[in-house]
Order: structure tokens, then sequence, then C-alpha cells
């Protein structure tokens, strides 16, 4: 457990990067927005933020339902939301129809009684829509639903969430639930200082561990246990938090997402704020996304495209709540990294050996310490002993006035960013020292200092005081969390360091190539290769010459044209797989050739009754690396672009990388870094480096396509796509496109 640590399209891949920054915005009904601020395909560019002040921080609140009656369940709710109005400075008015008064306090017969305006209203009742559609008379800015019953239990109880939602959108107030709890009302320690982790969860037990840390000394400074997300959502929270002063970092247990694209707002918001977000989000097999879909009755996406979308916009995904635990509040309360550089020091080299093994695999840096620094330490570390990184003191060091001048002497060096001393037990009284020394030495420095308690016991003093009492070492329990917070910590500052928001180089308006791709949708129908062709070459993607002929003769006269050898392919708007069915002649070189081809390739269709529109004669292009680029559309987030290695290998090793437009020229190479085959574009076996640059321009296009054409595109295909030897650029050898 960690311690109280207090570009989208561009035609020149030299353009240059629009610094981001926010746009002017304004308060409309309590959501902040940029106004007027939409993408080509009409949806907004920047977060809407409700104003949720004064649902935290009411100065009246509304208990619908309230009760004082010993063994009701509405009577301990009320108790609880009771203490919680004292606590936060709000006046409380109990609503029931045919009570005086609850706990002493005067009641109100129903809300449309009420005589002063509320902030929040707590629905304490089965079904809170008439309740929603009384509330819309009185002005109330906010509500809380408890009741279950809804979208989680299937059909029936979605169509009633929906009925509910409408009468939210009509009323103007916004709706926490239905299906949520009272997380929100929660006691919150407030003698704890510095930056705090702000919690939104969809199942209030999953966020009980991550609120139990205030117990060790982290500050908790929300909690938004956000239910079905009739209304307020996941998004609408993190948009909300990364504003807050106070909140340095972000933790979430999502089940589903409500709306891709919100989600990705609110985290461009966060990112753009330098506020990091954690995530546990469910859903990477088929039984984890049916048992949260049966919980809050999301939709827990593909899990390959929501991975993509949290790296895309630095989100941090974890597995375990220990790791949503630990990674938050370091993230929140460490400062920012003055170098990437990890030092592992340990009292044994078996200690050190195995987490330095650990920490590189994750992709830490250990830099080998420079002689004169390893000179330094030798002074109080046997020479026999290895000090270059791992770091190891042999053990006596620690127990004397040696300790820290070693701890000093490692984060005196400037290519060290971060210290982690892993104790893989307790051995008092050195222990004791080392813990010491390693909380003094952190706090006379900005850098990491990173603790490993591995003891199972975890009652040792050394722990419970020295380490957890620490305003400025993050103490671990496992390896494993230690290191992937860390990885988190240094990729969190280096990604916000270098982060300019897509959304702000969005294409706002339609460019002329749209236009021309447009007249040749069409609707519910799949394109033949040829117009497919014609589509990608709207948008600048280079196909091979070819000509679309009727006849055999026509054919003979088209290989003149384009060039021997040739080759012959049908098409046909029917026509997925035409390898398959011998629909491809390749490499004919004669006029006889031509000829027996068209008279083949017509025979299989009339006898597989394939009507086509012609037969393509295409020319041969050279040998190069063959790439898949695509459009898919995924359920939560729309349309999607992806890129791998194509040809027969696309299905046989299904290595693909995915992106969630808009994105620009450095997330395009990302993808292509992503891939286990990405030496082939390297060159192999003596084969040239392949156009890397024209491959990059060709996914750009197709996403600036996936963008404008959201509305008349549902899947591209574009298979294989030839990356020739380096200046040579990429040509498009086929194409499958289906209309929306």
């Amino acid at each position: 457990m960690l311690g109280s640590t207090h570009g989208t399209f561009t035609t020149d891949l030299r353009a240059r990067v629009v610094a981001c920054g926010e746009s002017p915005r304004t308060t409309v009904h309590g959501v902040t927005a940029a106004p007027g601020d939409q993408d080509v395909s009409g949806r907004p560019l920047h977060a809407a933020v409700p104003d949720l002040d004064r649902f935290f921080r009411p100065e009246s609140v509304a208990v619908v339902g309230a009760s004082d009656t010993e063994g009701r369940p509405n009577t301990g709710i009320t108790r609880q939301l009771l203490a919680w109005a004292e606590r936060v400075g709000a006046r409380l008015v109990p609503v029931h129809p045919t009570r005086t008064s609850v706990f002493g306090i005067d009641c109100v017969p129903s809300v449309g009684a009420l005589t002063e305006p509320v902030d929040l209203a707590v629905l304490l009742v089965a079904d809170p829509l008439p309740v929603i559609e009384e509330l819309a008379e009185t002005k109330v800015k906010f509500a809380v639903a408890f009741a279950s019953g809804f979208a989680e239990t299937g059909e029936a109880g979605a169509a009633a969430q929906e009925r509910l939602a409408a009468a939210v959108r009509r009323s103007g107030l916004r709706l926490l639930g239905p299906n949520t709890n009272l997380n929100a009302f929660e006691r919150f320690r407030e003698d704890l200082e510095g930056p705090a982790v702000a919690l939104i969860t969809q199942s209030g037990h999953q966020g009980r561990p991550v609120f139990t840390l205030q117990e060790l000394g982290v500050r908790l400074s929300h909690w938004a246990p956000t239910g079905n997300e009739a209304d307020l959502e996941t998004s609408d929270f993190i948009s909300y938090f990364a504003g807050r002063p106070e909140v340095g970092a972000i933790a979430c247990y999502v089940e589903g997402l409500k709306d891709g694209r919100s989600f990705l707002l609110a985290a461009d918001r966060a990112a753009r704020h330098g506020v990091p977000v954690v995530a546990v989000k469910v859903g990477r097999t088929e039984t984890g996304a049916r048992t949260a879909a049966s919980h809050t009755g999301k939709l827990t996406g593909a899990d390959q495209v929501v991975d993509a979308a949290m790296r895309q916009f630095g989100v941090i995904r974890v597995d375990g709540l220990d790791q949503l635990q630990d990674t938050a509040t370091l993230l929140a309360r460490a400062r920012r990294p003055q170098a990437d550089g990890v030092v592992v020091y340990s009292i044994s080299g078996g200690t050190g050996a195995h987490f330095a093994d650990l920490a590189t695999e994750a992709g830490l840096r250990l830099p080998t310490l420079p002689q004169a620094r390893q000179d330094e330490l030798h002074q109080w570390i046997p020479e026999y002993l290895s000090v270059a990184n791992p770091v190891d003191n042999g053990g006596h060091p620690v127990g004397d006035w040696r300790g820290r001048k070693i701890i000093d002497a490692i984060l005196a060096d400037p290519s060290v960013g971060v210290l982690i001393c892993p104790i893989t037990g307790p051995f008092p009284p050195m222990s004791d020292k080392l813990a010491q020394d390693l909380v003094d030495a952190a706090e006379a420095t900005d850098k990491l200092v990173c603790v490993v308690w591995g003891s199972p016991v975890g009652t040792e003093d050394a722990y419970r005081t020295t380490l957890l009492g620490s305003s400025r070492v993050a103490t671990f329990r496992t390896f494993a969390n230690c290191i992937g917070a860390v990885k988190a910590y240094l990729d969190h500052h280096r990604f916000t360091t270098a982060y300019r928001s897509p959304f702000d180089e969005a294409p706002r308006t339609p460019s002329p190539s749209f236009r021309k791709a447009q007249a040749l949708m069409r609707p519910g129908r799949r394109l033949s290769e040829h117009a497919a062709k014609q589509l990608l070459r709207a948008y600048g993607i280079r196909v091979p010459r070819e000509q679309l002929v009727t006849s055999a003769a026509a054919a003979v006269r088209a290989a003149g044209l384009v060039g021997y050898p040739v080759v012959m392919k049908a098409s046909g708007a029917q026509l997925a797989h035409k390898t398959e069915l011998g629909l491809v002649k390749v490499g004919l070189t004669s006029a006889s050739q031509v000829r027996d081809a068209y008279r083949e390739l017509t025979d299989i269709a009339r006898f597989e009754s394939i009507d086509l529109d012609g037969i393509l004669v295409c020319q041969m292009v050279g040998r190069g690396v063959e790439m898949v680029v695509g459009v898919t559309r995924d359920d939560l987030f729309g349309p999607t672009v992806t890129v791998g290695l194509g040809g027969v290998l696309v299905e046989v090793l299904n290595d693909t990388a995915v992106r969630v437009p808009p994105f620009g020229e450095s997330e395009a190479r990302s993808m292509l870094g992503e891939l286990r085959g990405r030496a082939l574009l390297d060159g192999v076996r003596g084969a040239p480096p392949a156009d890397v640059d024209a491959l990059v321009e060709v996914v750009l296009r197709v996403q600036r396509m996936a963008l404008e054409l959201d509305g008349d595109l549902a899947e591209l295909d574009i298979n294989p796509l030839m990356v020739l030897p380096r200046g040579q650029g990429a040509v498009a050898l086929d194409a499958l496109a289906v209309c929306r």
C-alpha cells in the first residue's frame, strides 16, 4: 500500500503542431462548454463541465421519503444524510406525505410544497419518475435516486430508465443514479493535507478500498458513485474533478461507459490540466463484460478499442483495486520528476537483481551511475559490491552514519529521478534505521523516494509509524505495484509535457475530398472494389493504374494502356473475398493471357451467380510490405482506425493497432510502434526499409475520411496496402467499403 505521500489529417508530415489551450467557455444550465465548437461531423470538441459545486456542497437538501422509524431502511439513510448536511453546512428539509416531523425537523408533504430553493433532492422512493416530474417545477439543481430495477435488469428496466432520463432532460435538473448509494455523503477526513484523490465508482463496494486509504493518511476529496448513469456519468465527474485545485489524481472504477465521445473529451480535459486519471475498467473478457452489463446496464465496449482510447488520451489503466490505490495516490502526491532514471538501492545483491530485472522488463530506465558517483559510493560501501545500479550496500552501512550518506549521494546524481529501496523483510534495528534514513532523505529532496515493505505482517513500527507517517516517501507492499505505479508516474508526466489535444486540430469543415467521396456513397450497400478505390482516390490515397472493362477486347486495350504485366480481378458489390473464388489473375504478360483471363473470370462469376460491374485490369505493383488500414465503427466511440500487417497475415496474426479519431501524426506513428511485426517496415533479410512516411500519410488520410464520412461509411478495409521501399510511397491494391 502506498503511504501518505502528501494531428489530425495533414499532407505535410512536418506540419507545425499547434500548442494546446482551452477555448473560451460559457456556462448554460450549469454546464460549461466552448461555444459552437464542433468537428466536421457535428460532434463537440470540448467537454461539457457540469457545475457540481452545489451537489457536493449544497446549501439546502430535501430528503424525499425521510423517516425516523427505527428498523426502516430509510431511517438509517436519513440519519446519515442529517450528519452529512451538518458537516457541509446545509439545511435539511424532510419531505413526507404523512409525517409532520422527522428527527425533530418539520416536514413538508411534497416537493411541490417546498417554500425555499433546494440545491439537492435525495429520493428515498421506489419509483423516482413521478418525483422527478414534480421536481421540474421547483428549480432543484440536483437529485439522487437510489432505486434499482432499471437498465441493470434487462430490456424492461432499460425502457424504464430511458423514461426516467427523458423526464430528467425535460426538468432541467441533473440526476445521480438510479441504482446508486450513499458514498457521496461519506465522512471525509478533514485533518489531512496535500493533493487529494477524487474517486468515481459505478460499484460502490469497489471504491471502499480507495476510500479507506484515509486511514493511512491519504487525503480523499470526493466520491461519486454514478450507478446506472441515467444522466450524470463518469465523464461528467472526470471533467469536474479535473478543474478542482485540491484534486491531484482521479481514481475510477468503470464497468461500462455511457458515451465514448464524452469520456474522451473528459480525459482530454484532464490531460490539458495535467491531472492523472487512473482507471480499473472491467470487460476484458466476455464473462466480465456480461457481468458488468447486468450490474449497471452499461456498454463495456470492445476492449481493444477501450484500451487504445485510454492510452491515446493518457488514462492509466490498471487491473486491480490495489493497483488503483497505489498508482492514484502516487500520481496525486509525487512532485514532477526531474529525470526518468531509476536507481534500485538494497541491502542484498539478490534483492537488487530481482527488482532490477522486473523494473527493466516493465520499461523503466535503470541508468548506470557515472564512475565518479560509483567511486563516491565506494567510500562507504565495500569495493567488492556493485554500485553501478542496482546499488548493493551489503547490509552493514545502513546501521550507522554511512546509510544516509549513500542515499544522499544517489539522489544527488542528475540522471536519477526515482530511488526505490525494496526491503523484503524487517531486520531491526537495521531496517528501522534504513527506513528513517529514507524518510529523512526524502524530506530533503524533490526527487521521488519509494520503499517496498515486503513483510506480510505490516505491524512493524518502521512500516506503520516511520514510513506511513512520512509525507514524502511512497510506500508499497509489492514489487509489482511499485514498478507499475512508478512507470505510470513517469509516463504520465512525459505524456502531459508533450500533450497537444487532438481536438484542437480536428477538422471543423469538410474538405473538397468529402464532396467527391459523398457522391460515391450508396446507402446501405457495399461498394465494388472499383468504386471503393475511387473513394480512396477522392482522399488522395494512391491506387494502381487500372481500368474497368466489360469485354475481352476492352481488357486487351486496357492492358496495353496500363502496361504489362497486369493483374485482372472481378469487380462487384457482392465480392468481399475474390481470391478464394479464383477471381484474381496475377502476372499476365500477353494479350492472349488477358483474353483467356477475362473469359475465365466471367465464367466463374456466372457459375457462382455473382453480379459484376466489370473486370479490373490493374497495374502490377512492385514488392513491398503488405499492410492493412481500415475503418470500423465501435458501439461506444464511433469510427475507429486500424493499422496492421496485411495480406493473409491479418487473419493469421491479428497484429493490429487501433485509435479513435481525431489523432495526429505522432499517434499514427505510435500505432506502428505497437505492432509485433514493426521490424518488417525497417527491412529484414536484406529487404530495403519501407516508406513509413507514406504509410503514416495513408493512416491520416483514412482518419480524415472516417471523420468526414461518419454518417455515411460503416466500414473500410484497405488490404493489402503495399508499402514500397522508402521514397516510393504506398499503393492500395485492394479495398472494400460498406456504406451506412
